[in-house]
């Protein structure tokens, strides 16, 4: 049965925009060659924790959305949408094993005039110099004269109610001006504002940009945490009063560490040439190294504490609170929690969670003890570390219960805990 739009990917890019396109009224088919989302959605169930409810799925599939295993359902499309993940592999580059084979499903079965889109976090000059050759070599077809391609970095921002793709600018970058404008065509369809870029590499840049302007200045404010805790400084009231400021000044907040689904770009991220060899982007990467040095500092800052408290690591009983890289969500992606948990363990200490929104949580492999009473768990643990600032939390109860708690998100009332 032919519809409108195909989404590649149903994970946490594919599976709302799929649900934006079928709101909108849009006849849209979900492919993914893994059969467990398949069967997920067919049970009325999201594949990805804090993507969509449950109820969201189901209106998703009473509004027409069909998910798919079959590929052949990628030739009766008139818009493909490549949503496919693009992890970081073991050298810290970008994987693009899945967006090869949705390229390559999608190929042979491309018909004439299909707009094909990209969503997925990729290298700039993907679109042109990866996807366009998969496209052309797999269907005997010629990008910006047979068919539209466009690159059109998601902007995502996982459980966030008040910015959605609605009310989110799209940024828009085709091959042609013809591609362009397909692709805006498309998008108008689904948000209030569209924007366009000069071309591919522009709209893949922008995405670069906005990761890495967080990164950055996440950097900048973890390395500051460490420099006022040093010196005896009350960082969180530095940075509230810093917000006053009416020009040159955003406010960010450390933590213990950098989640989510956007990776910092690397030098080794960029696809040089021997005639384009391209600039190191050294901010970026000494970034990246402060921010992947936070657990280890609030492992540090636990050690320290315990030890001020006549205990020591080992043995001791650590209960982490929030294991999720963003509040109020399930999404686990990239979150620091695990690293300092494991780090815990090595060091002998007996560590349990509480998470509202995640209910079995495991470190290599082994079940971490879930707390079932939050507060009975805190006055029992000679330590409670703050991970993650839920909304479901009392932040001022906890410190009474608690024996000890470091606050690595600067939630609690001032003077109610160890602030990171």
């Amino acid at each position: 049965m032919p519809a409108d739009l195909a989404v590649i990917g149903l994970g946490h890019l594919g599976l709302p925009l799929a649900r934006a396109a079928v709101t909108a009224g849009i006849d849209t088919v979900g492919y993914d060659p893994d059969p467990r989302p398949y069967a997920e959605l067919r049970a009325g169930r999201s594949p990805v924790e804090g993507t969509l409810t449950a109820a969201e799925i189901r209106r998703m599939l009473s509004g027409g959305f069909r998910p798919t295993t079959d590929a052949a359902e990628l030739g009766r499309v008139r818009t493909a949408v490549i949503c496919s993940p693009t992890p970081l592999g073991p050298d810290r580059t970008i994987d693009l094993t899945a967006l090869g084979d949705a390229a390559r499903a999608l190929a042979a079965r491309l018909r004439p005039h299909t707009t094909v889109l990209l969503e997925s976090a990729v290298p700039p000059g993907t679109t042109e110099n990866v996807l366009r050759p998969l496209l052309e070599e797999g269907s005997g077809l010629v990008a910006g004269r047979d068919f539209h391609l466009a690159c059109s970095p998601s902007r995502l921002d996982p459980g966030n109610r008040t910015h959605v793709l609605a009310n989110t600018p799209k940024v828009i970058g085709g091959l042609t001006p013809a591609c362009t404008e397909s692709a805006a065509a498309f998008y108008g369809r689904l948000t209030d504002k569209v924007v366009r870029a000069r071309g591919p590499r522009e709209a893949e840049m922008t995405k670069v940009l906005e990761t890495n302007f967080r990164h950055v200045n996440i950097a900048l404010v973890n390395e500051m945490a460490v420099l006022c805790h040093d010196l005896g400084v009350d960082l969180w009231d530095v940075i509230r009063c810093a917000e006053t400021k009416p020009f040159g000044f955003q406010p960010f907040r450390p933590g213990p560490g950098v989640g989510g689904h956007g990776v910092p770009v690397d030098p080794g991220f960029l696809p040089y040439s021997t005639r384009t060899p391209g600039h190191p982007l050294r901010m970026v990467s000494l970034a990246q190294e402060i921010n992947d040095r936070m657990p280890s500092y609030v492992i540090q800052r636990c050690a320290t504490l315990l030890n001020e408290h006549g205990k020591s690591v080992r043995g001791a009983r650590v209960l982490l609170l929030g294991v999720t890289y963003k509040p109020d969500s399930a999404d686990q992606e990239a979150a620091p929690a695990r690293e300092i948990a494991t780090r815990l363990m090595d060091m002998g200490a007996q560590v349990g969670y509480h998470d509202p929104h995640v209910l079995d949580w495991r470190v290599r492999e082994r079940p971490v003890p879930r707390a079932d009473s939050l507060y009975e768990a805190a006055a029992a643990a000679d330590l409670t570390v703050l991970l993650q600032q839920h909304r479901t939390y009392d932040l001022q109860g906890l410190a009474v219960k608690a024996q000890l708690l470091l606050d690595t998100r600067g939630a609690t009332p001032a003077g109610a805990a160890h602030r990171l």
